[in-house]
């Protein structure tokens, strides 16, 4: 059992919903470990489903992103893991707020919730299996959520057209900033 197996044992009945200050964790680099973050947001060990929700949430606090390699980190061990796409899928939003006070909140498939704004910018992307357009909202330290199917339409239906720069651009506003889907010319095609 490695380090950091026996560090998410140690830590799963915890509780703590707090993240810890992985950013703070300096340990060597000791390898790979076969965990694969599939782009559904299923969390594999060694080609199986890891089906204890609070383990998958566990480790999602120690995941730390440096270029385009993510690692699970603990104060003496990390292992570089996985990810096909985003380490996590935006499940549900929610609105908060009215007007320029608006706030798009949402909640991951490993229980983060994160408002959309300056500091958690929602980026559109082209979807590597539709071709079409992908929204992803960061979520913290570089970890990004792709938004789920479904939400995309949500967002949609809250979507607006403004002058950006002197184009026409359809997109969303929250917490004060707004995230532009593409050109209202190229949307509206």
């Amino acid at each position: 059992m490695t380090d950091l197996m026996r560090y998410a044992a140690a830590l799963e009945g915890a509780g703590d919903k707090s993240l810890p200050p992985v950013e703070k964790w300096n340990p060597e680099h000791c390898g790979e470990i076969d965990i694969v973050i599939k782009r559904d947001g299923t969390w594999f060990h060694e080609g199986t489903p890891i089906g204890r929700a609070r383990l998958v949430r566990l480790f999602s606090t120690v995941l730390r992103r440096e270029g385009d390699a993510y690692f699970l980190v603990t104060p003496v061990e990390k292992m570089q893991i996985t990810v096909e796409d985003a380490p996590f899928v935006a499940v549900l939003m929610r609105k908060e707020g009215e007007g320029e006070g608006q706030k798009l909140v949402f909640t991951t498939n490993v229980g983060d919730d994160v408002a959309a704004g300056p500091d958690h910018p929602i980026e559109f992307r082209k979807d590597p299996e539709t071709g079409g357009g992908a929204p992803y909202v960061e979520v913290r330290a570089g970890l990004e959520a792709r938004v789920a199917r479904s939400v995309f339409y949500e967002l949609v239906e809250l979507a607006e057209t403004r002058e950006i720069d002197g184009e026409e651009a359809f997109g969303v506003a929250s917490d004060g900033a707004f995230f532009s889907f593409g050109p209202a010319s190229e949307v509206y095609a």
